[in-house]
């Protein structure tokens, strides 16, 4: 039988995602390496990690660590995650029932969202927001609410989040610090918030993966600090962006144990367990909490080295609160699509970036683009030269 004919008789069916291609990652990514630039897009560091993870990893692994863990992570690690919660935001999780290890962030949010999302259920998003939100509710069966935050400033519109609210919402995700847009909600926020959803029996979603990265000496307000948001939410955190090893996905969930019951009955099936000698590798590596206590100054020094080089240029710095992102305003600069002005910024100047169009529902254009400064000194260095000539 020819490839042809082969082809010809390949079933067709309806897209799940049928307004989905390949991300605008993929597609900058791939810009910058064919034109030599420097790519401040994706959001991932270039330096390595601390050498002692990789060697308490390597010893895991020489100590034998090498079969299944246990489908919720090995107790090391939960109970390390459980501590480091209490710790900073005051709230006692039961490592045995209330924390699960899981395969990054990503996979946490999705595993969590099919726990929860029936068939016809609206889960309300707040625009711009990370790509995976609005897939992961579709793939449940679920309608997206997509809710506006407040253009220009990034804060949290909450009548309009109220106004959002109907009998079918199922819940609400959450980002803070904030993918895109480098804010941070306020303890002020987070009470606003628990007064709006008390009422009602709205489950909550909190990404919190840029936890550590809180600059000019504010806390990081986490939905566990809050009582009435912790009762009702499923607190995500990231170890890859935490100790800079985005590449091994490993995370961790944290939720009432009638919560965690239910996300566990599908993480057994999604994943069932994550990487064994890097969970043991973690759990030794987080009885030193001093390398992620420092991260909110080492990310501020390549913040501050980032804005301090673009001073003056034609690009204008909005506030950088939180996470590892530098948003500018570029209408001073260009007239065009945020999407057409980082191709053209990519190829003429050597430096990618990503549109925050990419993070609305509606492609929605602001003239505002996204830098990553989680890289050397000296990348960062080499992208203001080439950015200032602008």
């Amino acid at each position: 039988m020819t490839n042809t004919l082969q082809k010809s008789l390949t079933p067709t069916f309806p897209s799940k995602l049928p307004h989905v291609g390949t991300t605008i990652f993929t597609v900058m990514s791939a810009l910058a390496a064919e034109h030599g630039a420097v790519n401040l897009g994706q959001g991932f560091p270039d330096f390595e990690c601390d050498p002692a993870l990789v060697n308490a990893v390597t010893q895991a692994m020489k100590n034998g660590h090498n079969q299944y863990p246990p489908m919720p992570g090995i107790s090391a690690l939960r109970e390390a995650v459980a501590l480091k919660i209490e710790a900073l935001h005051g709230r006692k999780y039961d490592p045995t029932t209330e924390i699960t290890i899981t395969a990054g962030a990503t996979q946490a949010i999705f595993t969590a969202i099919l726990a929860i999302v029936h068939a016809g259920d609206e889960v309300i998003v707040l625009d711009p927001c990370y790509d995976s939100y609005a897939p992961n509710i579709e793939l449940a069966g679920g309608t997206v609410v997509r809710v506006p935050l407040t253009p220009g400033t990034f804060r949290p519109d909450f009548d309009r989040i109220g106004a959002a609210i109907t009998p079918r919402t199922r819940a609400l995700i959450i980002n803070s610090p904030h993918n895109p847009s480098a804010t941070i909600w306020s303890a002020a926020d987070m009470q606003k918030l628990q007064d709006l959803l008390a009422p009602t029996n709205i489950l909550l979603i909190s990404d919190e993966v840029y936890e550590h990265m809180v600059f000019d000496g504010a806390e990081h307000q986490s939905a566990a600090r809050f009582p009435g948001l912790a009762s009702r939410a499923f607190v995500v955190s990231s170890f890859g962006k935490t100790f800079h090893v985005t590449g091994w996905k490993v995370g961790a969930v944290a939720a009432p144990a009638s919560l965690t019951a239910e996300f566990r009955k599908v993480h057994q099936f999604n994943v069932f367990t994550v990487n064994t000698p890097m969970q043991h590798g973690l759990a030794e590596h987080l009885r030193d909490p001093a390398p992620y206590l420092q991260l909110p100054a080492f990310y501020q020094a390549k913040r501050d080295l980032f804005r301090h080089g673009l001073e003056g240029s034609r690009l204008k710095l909005l506030p950088s609160t939180g996470s590892y992102f530098q948003c500018v305003d570029i209408s001073e600069i260009s007239t065009l699509p945020e999407s057409d002005f980082c191709q053209w910024l990519t190829r003429e100047v050597g430096v990618a970036a990503i549109p925050l169009s990419a993070f609305y529902g509606d492609s929605f254009n602001q003239g505002v683009i996204r830098f990553c400064f989680a890289k050397n000194d000296a990348t960062l260095r080499e992208a203001i030269t080439r950015l200032r000539k602008l």
